[in-house]
């Protein structure tokens, strides 16, 4: 019996990475994009993926060029395709509002129009955002919710929600969205404030460090392991339909409380280290998000495991573990 075959845009981010080992543990043939200079600093750029180097295949090409990921997937051939790659850091994305839209927009793209050139039957999964939400318009927010974008990120994404579905109903090709709130875990970027409080909290329980700076601590997101959010990928490709699915937990926590329970596994306090400053807000700040992820539930049994005060804790605690490692 034919292995099935996936390809995984985005395989070296933190979704990439945990989606990769949990379609190697299915008995899954993996291959992934990354860019080419990832081969020239494979310590950096690979860091995530390190572990399972020997059991992927790696293909260089560009969200930015057609013709790369055309060549991918000609090669491929794959059942399955998880585009995950963008630019995700939403504070970036006011910057360069240009490449987030370019890359984020066109990127997707090219991908759902190679895969329908060359592959017409590969199921396709595209990661949206909870970021399309923006300034919402009920609470919490489901799949009939609509979209108010605040961020150049939350446009980006809502176009390429917009293409998946086009394609879906243009072309019959099987593509699904999964509107996934915000997921953390140890391998999360420095640059988002979930890593930067547990990390910044780890530094400075060692002594490395003395203040924590951040913007809006009244800004409130449903947060949730990305273990378990990339379980509800896989989930989505194999129902009999395509469909779109928002993934949460139904939880709202501050950002303020994410910091209470870092710097209280860290055994600080945060009042003593956290300074608030204003080059850290949004242009455009989104409030509050709170996902309801009954029809996940209902159609694809699915359910977060890891809860709030677990999942700070597993972030601390990997921090801790490797600031105590640059001590030996």
């Amino acid at each position: 019996m034919k292995r099935q075959c996936a390809l995984i845009t985005g395989i070296t981010g933190q979704d990439g990475s945990y989606l990769a080992e949990l379609l190697l543990s299915k008995g899954y043939d993996v291959h992934g994009i990354v860019r080419r200079v990832a081969f020239e600093d494979p310590e950096h750029r690979l860091w995530r993926i390190k572990h399972i180097l020997d059991k992927i295949t790696l293909h260089a090409a560009s969200l930015e060029s057609y013709a790369s990921l055309y060549n991918v997937v000609e090669k491929v051939k794959p059942d399955e395709c998880y585009h995950l790659a963008s630019q995700s850091f939403v504070s970036y994305s006011f910057e360069d509002a240009f490449s987030t839209l370019n890359t984020n927009i066109n990127g997707t793209l090219y991908i759902l129009s190679a895969i329908k050139e060359r592959a017409p039957e590969c199921k396709f999964y595209f990661a949206a955002s909870s970021e399309m939400f923006g300034k919402v318009k009920e609470t919490p927010q489901n799949e009939d919710t609509s979209f108010y974008p605040r961020s150049p990120y939350g446009i980006s994404k809502v176009a390429g929600f917009d293409l998946t579905r086009n394609y879906r109903e243009s072309y019959e090709m099987f593509a699904c969205s999964g509107i996934l709130f915000n997921h953390e875990s140890p391998r999360r970027g420095f640059e988002f404030v979930t890593r930067k409080i547990t990390s910044t909290a780890a530094k400075i329980k060692a002594g490395r460090a003395d203040k924590l700076r951040l913007g809006n601590l009244e800004a409130k997101r449903d947060w949730g392991f990305a273990g378990d959010y990339v379980r509800a990928m896989w989930l989505m490709l194999q129902q009999d339909k395509p469909d779109d699915y928002v993934i949460a937990t139904d939880e709202t926590h501050s950002v303020q409380e994410f910091v209470e329970q870092a710097f209280k596994c860290a055994g600080l306090n945060w009042e003593d280290h956290v300074v608030i400053d204003q080059t850290f807000y949004r242009p455009a700040e989104v409030k509050l998000l709170q996902g309801d992820y009954a029809k996940g539930k209902m159609k694809l049994d699915w359910e977060p495991e890891v809860k709030f005060n677990d999942l700070v804790r597993m972030m601390v605690v990997s921090d801790m573990q490797k600031e105590a490692m640059l001590n030996l």
